[in-house]
C-alpha cells in the first residue's frame, strides 16, 4: 500500500499546495540532482538548474517562487523549440542519424530519470516551482522513451523521418508543460503580491 500523505505535505487536495518545507522533499531533490548528473548529457545542465533553483527557493515568498517558476517555464519553452531545431537540422544537413547510439543514450538516460520520476511522483502536485521539477522529470523520462522509439524507426525504415516525428512530439510536450508551469505560476504571483500588498496597507498594532 503506497505511503499515505497530509494535504499540507503533497497538496493531495485543497489549498495550500505543498510549497517543499519538507525535510524529506529537500532529499529527495538532492537525490535528483545527482541522478541527473549521471543522464544524458545533452539536457542535464538544464535538468540541473531546474533542480538546483527548486532547492534554492524553498521557503522563500510566493512571489519568489512564482518568478523562479516562470523562469523555468519559459525556460523549458525554449528546451522544446531546441529539441525540435537540433533534430530538424540533423534531418535535414547531417542526414541519417546512428540509430544504435540513439537507442543506447536513450536507455542509458531513462533509468536514472525514471528514478527521479519515482521519488518525484509523490510531490506532483505542489505549488508552481515544485510542480515544475515533477514536469521536468517526467518529461525526461517521456523523451528518453521517445529516444528509443524513434532509434527504432531510425533503424526500421532507413530513414531519418522518425527521427523528426518524435522531435515534434516531444517539443510540443515541453511547449505544454511550460505552459503549464507559466499560467501557476503567474497566479501565484498575483496571489503573492495580493498578500504583500495587504501587509503593508494594514495599520501597526
Amino acid at each position: 500500500m503506497p505511503e499515505s500523505c497530509s494535504t499540507s505535505e503533497c497538496g493531495c487536495s485543497g489549498n495550500p499546495k505543498f510549497d517543499g518545507m519538507n525535510p524529506r522533499y529537500k532529499a529527495v531533490l538532492w537525490t535528483v540532482i545527482s541522478q541527473a548528473l549521471q543522464a544524458d548529457a545533452l539536457d542535464f545542465l538544464g535538468d540541473t538548474l531546474t533542480y538546483g533553483i527548486s532547492l534554492a527557493v524553498i521557503g522563500a515568498s510566493l512571489t519568489t517562487r512564482a518568478t523562479a517558476a516562470l523562469f523555468k517555464g519559459v525556460s523549458l519553452s525554449a528546451m522544446g523549440l531546441w529539441v525540435f531545431g537540433s533534430t530538424a537540422y540533423q534531418f535535414l544537413i547531417l542526414g541519417l542519424p546512428r540509430a544504435e547510439i540513439m537507442g543506447g543514450i536513450g536507455f542509458l538516460a531513462l533509468a536514472a530519470n525514471l528514478a527521479s520520476v519515482l521519488l518525484l511522483l509523490r510531490y506532483k502536485d505542489g505549488d508552481a516551482n515544485v510542480r515544475s521539477v515533477w514536469l521536468c522529470s517526467r518529461n525526461d523520462a517521456i523523451g528518453n522513451v521517445a529516444v528509443m522509439l524513434a532509434a527504432a524507426g531510425v533503424w526500421g525504415t532507413r530513414a531519418a523521418w522518425p527521427d523528426l516525428v518524435v522531435a515534434a512530439i516531444m517539443a510540443g510536450l515541453f511547449l505544454f508543460s511550460s505552459l503549464q508551469i507559466i499560467r501557476q505560476s503567474r497566479a501565484e504571483f498575483r496571489a503573492g503580491a495580493t498578500v504583500n500588498t495587504s501587509r503593508v496597507g494594514r495599520p501597526a498594532t
